[in-house]
């Protein structure tokens, strides 16, 4: 099988962008936004709230080493999905849970690891099924983040746990090197 991209937002890019890279089969991941126009696709714009467009990750992957099941298994374990536009401190829409489709058919598996995740949530999961438009690179200080800046105080509270919780619950998929790896 060849290499599949999909674009997932789950509250900050940098926690999805530090999670995805550590997974096994995983081949690039970008820091991007989309949603949104190119006019309004900066940092400083998408952290107002009002340019529609959500902090996402693209991520390449393999699925012949990493299911695109299990990649959705680890989206929903390492953010709220139950939480409206917030994940922790991070409030606004361009911080909702959201899975981007490319076609009906990858509309209908992302509802159906919805569907599957659902079982796992005592409230109703509110992530978000949208169509991917145009995606926007974010600017290069904020492609892996966590790797780059583990002493940041974000990264220490808020990228770390999600870290612990995937070696914690998801070790066998990730990649060796970075079972004990910081940042």
């Amino acid at each position: 099988m060849s290499d599949r991209t999909v674009v997932l937002a789950a509250g900050c890019f940098w926690c999805l962008d530090s999670v995805a890279r550590r997974l096994r089969g995983v081949q690039a991941v970008r820091s991007v936004y989309t949603g949104g126009s190119a006019e309004t696709a900066h940092y400083e714009a998408v952290c107002s709230g009002g340019t529609d467009h959500a902090e996402a990750v693209e991520i390449r992957f393999d699925p012949d080493q990493l299911p695109a099941q299990v990649l959705y298994e680890v989206f929903f374990s390492v953010h709220d999905p139950t939480s409206l536009n917030r994940q922790g401190c991070d409030v606004g829409p361009q911080y909702r849970s959201a899975m981007f489709y490319r076609d009906q058919e990858e509309r209908e598996e992302f509802a159906a690891a919805i569907a599957a995740a659902q079982q796992h949530f005592d409230r109703p999961i509110v992530t978000t099924l949208e169509p991917l438009g145009e995606v926007y690179e974010a600017e290069a200080e904020h492609q892996n983040f966590h790797q780059r800046r583990p002493d940041v105080g974000y990264c220490h509270f808020i990228i770390e746990p999600k870290v612990a919780l995937l070696r914690k619950h998801w070790s066998h998929w990730m990649r060796p090197e970075m079972l004990s790896s910081v940042g």
